[in-house]
């Protein structure tokens, strides 16, 4: 308490120095009037600081009781002072204001404090919530590795499960997939019986038909060598007696002329100049005829030469030789002329292109094909060169031949497969169809069927220099465009082709199988022309040869001929061709000739079973198409 008492009396004297400084200009002669002593540590820079020091012990010996006599007695002397100066209430005035300010600071300090230690407790606070959210996080992040680890435990036992229900299902589908084999196996097992069963009664079928076909032929047989047999006896008895009448007469002929020869010769051995003439008149005649006869050929081969038709030329509609295209027209009059209505009641019936059964777009482009052709010629323009390509009966050489007939070109036919065997000679065959075919007045169309047999790509190992030169001389005769010959290609295999024939080629034509409502068209065509048609045909020719059974159709409807023209995909037109050949056999293999639904469809099935096998052994056996 003294202390506080005593800092109280040294702040109020520091502070009436301070005022009696600042209000006396002559502030250090009264500062030093007011000066406390007491309060420095070090010797006054006064005047009188020596003789004061002289008396007052120094402030380096310490006083052993802790309480300094001195500063108090400077403190009172100062107090003193302070009220002997008339500036006494200014400095107690000063002093209550230091008072006052000191309170101030004090609470301004206290303030201070309180806020720091405030801050301190917000910070430990902060501290402790951030060590709470440190704590919260590691327990979230423990709860998460714990959950992340439990995930990991039930991921494993799922994957578990599900490996063992995937190899459960394995051995479920593996069971059902064998016993699915079982089932196909039994069921191949089960359809190969009734197929083979099935073929065994259609063999047993085609035997007995056979048998009967066989049993039917034998009895006519038998009854027609009965009549012959009686009529060869008459004959042979007519026979016997002309000839020995014509014996006779000849012996008295031979007895005739050998005394006739017998007299000349006695004549003649007897005559030396008639034995001359004789022997001369012998030589001349031997000689005029052996001249006869080698003049013959060489005149004959020169006409064939000029007028003839070039061996390779397997078909043509060109007169071999003058006056024969009107023999042949006369003759073809005559044969048809019983069947003339029929066949023009069929040829009002056929599309643009006669017989020939195509796809809608190919057929107009043939017809255009061969209007271009017609109009070329007209304008004596240069002619196009085609090639024909696809699978093999599709109808290439009957478009040919349509398009020269619609065109009025001469048509001429030659194949491929013929000019190996030539060897050397093919270079002048070629030749000589290039020189035949400039005599048509109207302009041929060349149809080369099988092409790619001698025209294949020269590098092939298998060309030998026969066909490499036939080759060339067709490559020479077909450099420029013609104005006399269209020279049209078919093949089934067009990049076998050499390239310099195919650089020849101005129109590509594809021949592709034909559709359902082609082969519909084709089925509706081969009927009329096996069966319907072959009624009427065999009655033109009664006086030729002996009248043949009617065949009657019955209960084949436009429904039946769809549903085979269904099944019968993947067929061309010339196994269409030989399908109603078939059917026209199997018709005429019955007794009544009858041909009826069942009938119908048996041999379509039976026909597209041997399509099928027909192409297995094809596909097996590697080999390729055939035109």
């Amino acid at each position: 308490m003294a202390a506080a008492r005593l800092s109280s009396c040294v702040a109020v004297a520091v502070a009436a120095a301070a005022v009696a400084s600042v209000s006396a200009p002559s502030g250090p002669a009264h500062a030093a009037d007011f000066r406390l002593p007491f309060f420095s540590s070090t010797p006054s820079n006064s005047p009188s600081a020596p003789d004061q020091g002289s008396d007052t012990p120094s402030p380096d010996e310490p006083n052993k009781s802790g309480f300094d006599p001195e500063s108090l007695e400077r403190a009172a002397k100062a107090l003193r002072q302070i009220n002997s100066s008339p500036y006494a209430k200014q400095v107690f005035d000063i002093m209550r204001k230091q008072e006052q300010t000191r309170l101030a600071e004090l609470d301004a300090e206290k303030v201070h404090y309180e806020l720091i230690q405030s801050q301190r407790d917000i910070d430990r606070q902060r501290q402790l919530a951030e060590e709470q959210r440190n704590l919260i996080q590691e327990q979230a992040q423990r709860q998460a590795q714990v959950q992340r680890y439990e995930d990991e435990l039930t991921r494993k036992r799922m994957q578990t499960d599900h490996e063992a229900q995937r190899r459960h299902n394995v051995e479920l589908v593996k069971l059902q997939e064998e016993s699915s084999v079982r089932k196909e196996q039994a069921r191949r097992a089960t359809e190969e019986q009734v197929q083979s069963q099935q073929r065994q009664t259609e063999r047993e079928r085609a035997e007995i038909e056979r048998e009967t076909i066989r049993v039917k032929a034998m009895a006519e047989a038998e009854g027609r060598a009965h009549e012959a047999k009686l009529t060869e006896d008459h004959k042979r008895r007519m026979l016997l007696e002309r000839m020995q009448g014509e014996r006779d007469k000849w012996l008295a002929a031979i007895n005739t002329t050998f005394s006739h020869i017998e007299g000349g010769m006695r004549v003649l051995l007897t005559d030396r100049d008639k034995l001359i003439m004789t022997v001369g008149g012998a030589t001349a005649l031997a000689a005029g005829v052996y001249t006869t006869r080698e003049g013959a050929k060489v005149t004959w081969g020169y006409i064939n030469r000029i007028l003839g038709q070039p061996s390779l030329i397997r078909e043509s509609s060109m007169e071999k030789f003058p006056g024969s295209r009107i023999v042949s027209q006369a003759k073809n009059k005559v044969l048809n002329f019983s069947t003339s209505a029929g066949a023009d009641k069929s040829a009002g019936n056929q599309n643009g292109l006669g017989n020939v059964i195509l796809h809608p777009s190919l057929q107009r482009r043939i017809e255009h094909l061969a209007r271009a052709t017609s109009n070329t010629k007209a304008h004596q323009a240069p002619f196009r060169n085609m090639l024909f390509y696809g699978p093999p009966g599709t109808g290439k050489t009957m478009v040919a031949r349509e398009i020269a007939r619609k065109s009025g070109l001469d048509y001429a036919m030659m194949t491929g497969g013929d000019v190996a065997p030539l060897g050397p000679q093919a270079v002048t065959k070629i030749h000589d169809i290039f020189d035949w075919a400039k005599k048509s007045r109207k302009g041929l169309l060349l149809f080369i069927d099988e092409a790619d047999a001698f025209l294949c790509e020269r590098n092939s190992t298998h060309m030998s220099e026969a066909q490499r030169s036939a080759l060339n001389a067709l490559l020479f005769r077909t450099g420029d465009q013609s104005r006399d010959i269209v020279l049209v290609l078919a093949t089934n295999r067009p990049g076998d082709l050499d390239s310099a024939i195919t650089d020849r080629i101005d129109e590509v034509i594809e021949f592709p199988l034909p559709g359902e409502e082609e082969r519909l068209k084709l089925l509706n065509l081969y009927l009329d022309k096996y069966l319907r048609d072959d009624n009427s045909s065999s009655k033109g020719g009664f006086l030729l040869k002996k009248q043949q059974q009617k065949i009657t159709i019955k209960d084949l409807s436009e429904d039946v001929l769809r549903e085979a023209a269904k099944k019968t995909e993947g067929f061309s037109g010339r196994e269409i061709a030989k399908f109603m050949a078939s059917v026209q056999a199997a018709v005429y293999g019955r007794p009544d000739c009858i041909l009826d639904t069942q009938l119908f469809k048996e041999i379509v099935d039976y026909k597209v079973v041997e399509h099928r096998q027909r192409l297995k052994l094809a596909a097996e056996s590697g080999l390729p198409d055939q035109i």
